[in-house]
C-alpha cells in the first residue's frame, strides 16, 4: 500500500515545491519544475494502464502529454498554450466517448454544462472585446467547446475519477481565464494550479477503473 502511494506523494510534494518554494524568475527554472509534476502523473498513467490497454486509454495518455506541453508553452505564448491544450482535449474527449456508456442521467448533465459555459463564455468574449483583443475571441470560443465536449464525455464513462477530473479541470480553466481577462482573482495562482493537476492526476487515476470497465464490457460482448 505505501509503495503504492510513494508516487502520488511525490507529485503533491513536487506540485507544493513548485507552487510555494520555486521563485518567478528566472523563468525557465519556473517552467521546469511546473513540468515535473505533469512528467509524474503521466507516469503514474502508464503504471494505472492494464497489460493490454484499449486504445481509448491510449488517447488518454497522449492528452496528458499535450497539456503539459501547453504547461510550458503558455508561460511564454498564451496562444501556443491554448492550443496544445486544445489538442490534450480533442485526444481526452476522443478516449472518453470510446468508452463511455450513455443514459438519460449523464446526457442531461449536458444541460448545465452548457449553462456554466454559455455564462463564463459571454464574460469572457464581452471583456476580451472591450479590451481590444478580438483575435482571442474565436480561439477562446472553440477551447471553449472543446473542454465543454470534453467534460460531458467524462460524465458519460460513468466514471467518478474521470468525471471529478474533467469538471476540476473546467473549474481550474474558468480560474485562470477569468483572472487573465475579466478580474482579478486572490490567490489564483493556487487556485489554478492546484486545481489543475489535481484534475490531471484523477484523469490519470480513472485508467485503472476504466480498463476494468473495458474488460468488463469486451467479455460481455464475447459472451453474446
Amino acid at each position: 500500500m505505501l509503495k503504492k502511494m510513494l508516487l502520488p506523494i511525490l507529485i503533491g510534494i513536487m506540485a507544493a515545491l513548485y507552487l510555494f518554494i520555486i521563485p518567478a524568475e528566472p523563468l525557465a527554472l519556473k517552467i521546469v519544475f511546473k513540468l515535473i509534476p505533469m512528467l509524474l502523473i503521466i507516469l503514474y498513467a502508464f503504471r494505472q494502464l492494464p497489460a493490454k490497454p484499449a486504445p481509448a486509454m491510449r488517447l488518454i495518455i497522449i492528452g496528458l502529454f499535450f497539456c503539459m506541453l501547453g504547461d510550458g508553452f503558455i508561460a511564454v505564448q498564451f496562444v501556443a498554450g491554448l492550443g496544445a491544450f486544445l489538442i490534450g482535449h480533442v485526444f481526452y474527449l476522443t478516449g472518453f466517448i470510446k468508452m463511455s456508456r450513455m443514459n438519460k442521467t449523464r446526457l442531461a448533465t449536458l444541460l448545465p454544462i452548457g449553462l456554466y459555459s454559455f455564462i463564463i463564455g459571454r464574460q469572457l468574449i464581452a471583456a476580451l472585446q472591450t479590451e481590444g483583443n478580438d483575435g482571442l475571441v474565436i480561439p477562446v470560443i472553440a477551447y471553449m467547446l472543446v473542454i465543454s465536449l470534453m467534460a460531458l464525455t467524462a460524465i458519460l464513462t460513468g466514471n467518478r475519477w474521470a468525471t471529478a477530473g474533467s469538471i476540476l479541470f473546467v473549474i481550474s480553466d474558468s480560474i485562470l481565464s477569468w483572472n487573465m481577462f475579466v478580474s482579478a482573482i486572490p490567490y489564483s495562482d493556487v487556485l489554478i494550479m492546484t486545481t489543475y493537476y489535481t484534475s490531471q492526476f484523477l484523469i490519470a487515476h480513472s485508467l485503472a477503473s476504466l480498463g476494468k470497465s473495458v474488460r468488463h464490457e469486451e467479455g460481455k460482448s464475447m459472451n453474446m
